[in-house]
């Protein structure tokens, strides 16, 4: 008996990193998160977000590039469901950084994860485990003309 409890227990110990180690990278849809009702419901339609390279009226005043790296708890959801939940925090913080300064847009809005920029105006990345999943974002604070 003791012999089977510690082959179990060294089986657990050699498998146990693997499965909360997670890090799975997913790149998803901008478009589909921006048309969820939370997305809509609690981001402020006066401050705007242009990802990639999308087009923007011009700038009359720009305040600075700003990142955030938000992390959520993905116990008990999919993937996507974290990572939209995260993706929304992330905007958020974009949001309340631009009000702050005095913007009205947020602009060349790029995945940001560990530092590894990744520029594409129709996905995001998010990287989800086990227990957590994380959207970091980049973009450049600015005043839009009118």
């Amino acid at each position: 008996m003791k012999k089977i409890a510690a082959c179990l227990s060294v089986f657990l110990i050699l498998v146990s990193p693997q499965a909360f180690s997670r890090d799975t990278k997913h790149m998803l849809s901008i478009q589909e998160a921006l048309q969820s009702p939370d997305f809509k419901e609690k981001l402020d339609p006066s401050i705007r977000f242009y990802f990639g390279s999308q087009k923007h009226p011009k700038i009359s005043q720009s305040f600075g590039n700003f990142s955030t790296n938000k992390k959520t708890n993905a116990f008990n959801k999919s993937d996507e469901e974290a990572c939209r939940w995260v993706m929304l925090s992330a905007l958020l913080t974009l949001q309340e950084r631009a009000k702050k300064e005095g913007g009205n847009a947020v602009i060349n809005i790029a995945s940001y994860y560990k530092k590894n920029k990744v520029i594409n105006s129709k996905q995001y990345e998010c990287h989800a485990g086990a227990i957590m999943a994380g959207v970091a974002l980049t973009g450049e604070v600015v005043k839009l003309a009118r």
